[in-house]
């Protein structure tokens, strides 16, 4: 896998570990949450991103960045919600539910794009009334719903799931103390048991070169998408 990071730098990971396998291609996916980058949202977009192929949005981004994205570029844009999205929108009809048009809400939802098997997680931890916040116990509730699916995946490819997209990290892996930031910690037996090639989220923010927004657990690259990154990632032969 390739990372490219908002900074410039570049991260390589050498083939044979991850689930790499030799002839079976990389996906181009453009990762984006909680802040606003210019080099996206402006002319130069076509000029740095042209050879994306999917973006995943990891959620407390502005819905019209998203539809720009997804207009300008042309790819499917699936994204989960942050605890700071809109719930409710004003239109000539009235009040109706926010949402970015032409983009794919992955929460709760388990698919499959050019080989890989991709699903999404919005919300934080609940810290006030508010939408998009769950205990983790309600979390564990939405987990369990995407068992059937997860499950077929793996009966029908050998694996259970390559990406998973979340808002919040999971408890202990870049998440903070204070309420608002703590990871989820039923992400952790989700890995334990399905064993995502990734875990890619926002939610917290990064300042400084220093910090950490990479981990790996178990099985498991934990990625914070703080900004934005860009990911070759390789499709598995079926069976890996």
């Amino acid at each position: 896998m390739t990372l490219r990071a908002e900074n410039g730098a570049t991260w390589h990971r050498v083939p044979g570990t991850l689930g790499y396998s030799e002839g079976e291609g990389a996906v181009k996916i453009l990762v984006v949450a909680d802040k606003v980058s210019e080099l996206i949202y402006g002319p130069s977009i076509h000029k740095y991103f042209a050879d994306v192929e999917l973006v995943l949005s990891c959620g407390d981004l502005p819905y019209d960045y998203l539809e720009y994205i997804v207009t300008l570029l042309g790819v499917p844009v699936l994204f989960v919600r942050g605890n700071h999205d809109r719930q409710w929108v004003q239109t000539e009809e009235g009040i109706q539910p926010a949402s970015p048009q032409g983009c794919v809400d992955l929460h709760g939802q388990v698919l499959e794009y050019k080989g890989l098997l991709i699903g999404g997680l919005e919300g934080s931890q609940r810290y006030k009334p508010g939408p998009y916040q769950y205990t983790d116990r309600e979390m564990r509730h939405r987990i369990w719903r995407m068992w059937p699916r997860l499950t077929l995946n793996r009966l029908r490819t050998g694996r259970y799931l390559d990406i998973l997209v979340t808002h919040a990290p999971p408890r202990g892996i870049h998440d903070r103390e204070d309420r608002c930031h703590q990871g989820f910690a039923s992400l952790l037996p989700f890995m334990d048991r399905f064993a995502p090639r990734y875990l890619i989220h926002g939610h917290v923010h990064l300042f400084g070169r220093d910090t950490r927004w990479r981990s790996t657990y178990r099985q498991t690259e934990v990625i914070n998408a703080f900004g934005y990154r860009v990911l070759d990632v390789e499709v598995p032969a079926h069976g890996r």
